[in-house]
């Protein structure tokens, strides 16, 4: 078996950490994600639900801790969809013309790129529940060490496959567009609808009924979904809403995220072929 991908996942990671300003943006920008929106609006939020009755027996979660599973979704997501532009700059100085010239296949620079978007999204995610634990965040709140563990790795494994599916198409628009204005504007007006058409900061009991159904296949409400479950249980409250996951949920958001991840990763393998450069 070759691994030639190892080869771009080391120059990524090594440009990820040379380049101080793009290092210290990727690490602060979760922090100030929590610190300032996250205090910000649960405190909004928990005054405005502070009259609604607690449902009996269900354990009932502050909306930081609700809206942190988002947070984790949100970021990974920006921080995917943008990765693949380092082939648009590859591109832009010939450095992608080298690399295809090179006896490594072209399946290896999309896995290597891939692994390395998957590594940074790791780093960030931890980052996010380290300090997301220190603000008061109840993520794996009553978990004995060893659920602690089995929840933690079950956010990393939804957030590898949702990151891996969006850098592929990212990659995939990355290799298709001449400039980088057109991919910014793409991924800009891609990244909104994904956004706002899911659950990551809030329910979505009271989306009108075509946002609810968009909602459902939404590859942002699926990992949000997955993230709650492992770090927040499969049955609580917040903000009067009753959440309760069941392992088919959990099941349909890791295959639904696989799907999308393979579909994705079609695609970039067709555009890598088809590309001429």
């Amino acid at each position: 078996m070759s691994f030639e991908f190892r080869a771009i996942y080391w120059r990524e990671m090594l440009k990820f950490f040379r380049f101080k300003s793009v290092l210290f943006s990727s690490l602060i920008q979760p922090v100030m994600w929590l610190a300032f929106f996250g205090l910000a609006m649960s405190h909004s939020f928990d005054q405005l639900t502070s009259l609604i009755p607690d449902i009996p027996g269900v354990p009932k979660v502050d909306y930081l801790s609700y809206m942190g599973a988002g947070i984790i979704a949100m970021d990974v997501l920006f921080s995917s969809l943008f990765g693949g532009t380092t082939l648009m700059f590859d591109k832009k100085f010939s450095l992608l013309r080298e690399t295809l010239a090179s006896p490594v296949p072209r399946s290896h620079i999309i896995f290597g790129i891939g692994l390395s978007g998957v590594t940074k999204a790791f780093i960030q995610t931890f980052i996010i529940i380290g300090f997301g634990k220190l603000i008061g965040m109840d993520f794996f709140k009553g978990y004995t060490l060893t659920e602690t563990f089995i929840a933690f790795s079950g956010i990393m494994l939804l957030v590898a496959i949702f990151s891996l599916g969006f850098l592929f198409l990212s990659g995939s628009i990355a290799i298709t567009i001449e400039n980088p204005e057109g991919m910014q504007s793409i991924l800009t007006l891609l990244s909104m609808p994904l956004f706002f058409v899911s659950n990551a900061l809030y329910p979505i009991d009271a989306f009108p009924a075509v946002l609810k159904f968009l909602s459902m296949f939404n590859p942002l409400t699926l990992l949000a979904d997955g993230i709650r479950y492992f770090a927040l249980g499969s049955n609580f409250s917040v903000m009067g809403n009753h959440y309760i996951y069941t392992t088919a949920d959990i099941s349909v958001s890791f295959l639904g995220l696989i799907f999308f991840a393979l579909a994705m990763l079609s695609a970039a393998m067709w555009r890598f072929n088809k590309v001429n450069i």
